[in-house]
């Protein structure tokens, strides 16, 4: 059972999405607060995966999603907003979120939504996903990236490839017949050499390195790993 806690600071919308979300059999929303009770309500509760409010009057989503990520096993965190280009995408991925998603959602995606957060995977509104790496892409020189490319073993590249393209651990595992705990060795290692704070920032990054088919980053195509080391 996937445990979610809800926080919004309108009460019609908190119960709205739990009758969505806790409609399905394997999750149950344990939770639901405004900001201001978040964070001590996901330490007590610890969900795996929590649906938070970019804007909140009384305490701001980001200024939450910053506490949350300060506690001993934070959630999965995926940001609410009704605006698709809104200015906080990028920082609250900075910050540690797992994703981020429309108020407007389809229940069936929002419920799957849930079941990759829960999963160790990452998730992004359609709508959102150009302007999350648009962002990225201006974010950083060329050098640099290539300089932390030239760090990654090859099968680090292969499991940074695949978390570009949104996969969850037990996918990555299996697209890569490994186990999954090594796959979660191997992610643990990419953050570590790439200076990111979670799976989200890695999977951006593999767009920015144009490691992915269709992309046009400074590591576009094979080529792009050129420098990199061979490993496991």
């Amino acid at each position: 059972m996937i445990h979610v806690v809800i926080v919004d600071d309108e009460t019609l919308v908190r119960s709205g999405l739990s009758l969505i979300v806790g409609s399905a059999p394997d999750i149950e929303v344990v939770g639901t607060c405004g900001g201001g009770d978040a964070v001590a309500t996901v330490a007590r509760l610890h969900p795996e995966v929590v649906l938070l409010d970019v804007r909140m009057p009384d305490v701001d989503g980001l200024t939450v999603l910053r506490g949350l990520m300060q506690l001993p096993e934070p959630p999965a965190v995926a940001m609410l907003t009704t605006f698709d280009s809104d200015e906080y995408i990028g920082t609250a991925l900075r910050a540690g979120a797992s994703g981020f998603l429309l108020k407007d959602t389809d229940p069936e995606q929002l419920m799957h939504a849930v079941r990759v957060l829960a999963s160790g995977g990452r998730i992004l509104s359609p709508a959102v996903t150009d302007t999350v790496i648009a962002g990225y892409l201006d974010s950083g020189p060329d050098r640099q990236t290539a300089a932390r490319l030239a760090t990654m073993t090859t099968r680090e590249l292969d499991v940074l490839m695949l978390l570009g393209e949104g996969l969850s651990n037990a996918d990555i595992a299996a697209r890569l017949y490994l186990s999954t705990g090594t796959v979660k060795d191997h992610i643990s290692a990419i953050l570590a050499k790439l200076g990111t704070a979670n799976r989200v920032q890695a999977a951006v990054f593999a767009h920015q390195a144009g490691l992915l088919a269709g992309d046009h980053g400074p590591g576009a195509g094979a080529s792009g790993a050129g420098a990199r080391k061979d490993g496991q």
